[in-house]
């Protein structure tokens, strides 16, 4: 079976899709709700330390990212 998440992520982006119909965002609401408790679904929350860590660096080099994220990031590595 594909990865819950993505399916989930599908149905959800399905609803929020001015360009979808009606019949297809009462399907993708149905999927959500019989199968996938509303939308809800775990994630194993293994994240990879060095993605993380990269994404964190990655921000603070990006012009287009603001002084709040950018002191958050640096404070996320600091704590790591």
């Amino acid at each position: 079976m594909s990865n819950p998440g993505n399916i989930v992520g599908g149905h959800k982006a399905n609803l929020n899709n001015p360009n979808t119909s009606e019949e297809s965002k009462q399907h993708s609401k149905e999927v959500l709700d019989q199968e996938f408790n509303g939308g809800n679904v775990e994630s194993s929350g293994d994240k990879n330390p060095n993605n993380v860590s990269g994404g964190l660096k990655a921000t603070l080099n990006n012009p287009n990212v603001s002084k709040e994220a950018k002191d958050s990031a640096k404070e996320r590595l600091e704590g790591s």
